[in-house]
């Protein structure tokens, strides 16, 4: 009984302590800060969530992150110059550009026609996007990033050692925080409300009466 008590409590505490750092991270996150690519390469994020402007996607180097011809989402550089070197990397589920990378990469049977293609689509390629993404770091993102991780680096994409990655369109859990924390509370408080009830009294005490001699 003892170890299920403690277990309970070991789960509730778990329960507490994760909806602290969901609520934390709401409350530093509360609405995506604007900042342009430059300010990111040389600063660092501000904040996790945030809204990037001026950066240029690169197409060409992109890489799927399903590793499947069913496309579920790219892994692309995002420059502060076109064709140049990049610090961030964009993973996004961007229609447009899943059909486009889909196209270069299997809808020509001739390299000719694949160079044609890359030719008169060069301005798409190599676009300028703005984009409000999650930094993908700490305890929230940590499992996305290194499966992102994982995928660059089996394809032996040229990562920079200090590279930022960032997921276009997540944004911080806004309810889970608090529900994690209530379930928590009311879990030690039950788990308190039981201790008491049943805390044994100290020894040499009575209920019972001894009537008076005489």
């Amino acid at each position: 009984m003892n170890r299920f008590r403690f277990t309970f409590l070991a789960i509730c505490l778990l329960l507490v302590w994760l909806g602290w750092t969901d609520i934390s991270f709401l409350l530093n996150n509360r609405s995506p800060q604007t900042v342009s690519i430059q300010s990111l390469e040389f600063e660092g994020p501000p904040q996790a969530w945030l809204h990037i402007t001026g950066g240029h996607i690169d197409l060409t180097r992109a890489i799927s992150t399903s590793g499947t011809i069913e496309l579920d989402g790219l892994l692309i550089p995002l420059q502060s110059e076109p064709g140049g070197p990049f610090q961030v990397l964009l993973e996004t589920r961007d229609p447009r550009l899943l059909e486009l990378f889909h196209t270069y990469h299997f809808g020509f049977s001739s390299a000719f026609d694949q160079a044609l293609f890359l030719r008169e689509n060069e301005q798409l390629f190599r676009a300028r996007k703005d984009v409000t993404a999650m930094h993908l770091t700490g305890r929230v993102t940590t499992g996305n990033r290194n499966k992102l991780m994982q995928i660059a680096e089996a394809v032996q994409m040229d990562i920079p050692h200090d590279v930022l990655f960032f997921s276009e369109g997540m944004e911080p859990p806004r309810y889970r925080g608090f529900f994690f924390a209530v379930i928590g509370v009311l879990g030690l408080v039950r788990l308190a409300t039981r201790w008491s009830a049943r805390k044994p009294e100290p020894a040499g005490q009575s209920d019972l009466t001894l009537p008076p001699k005489g």
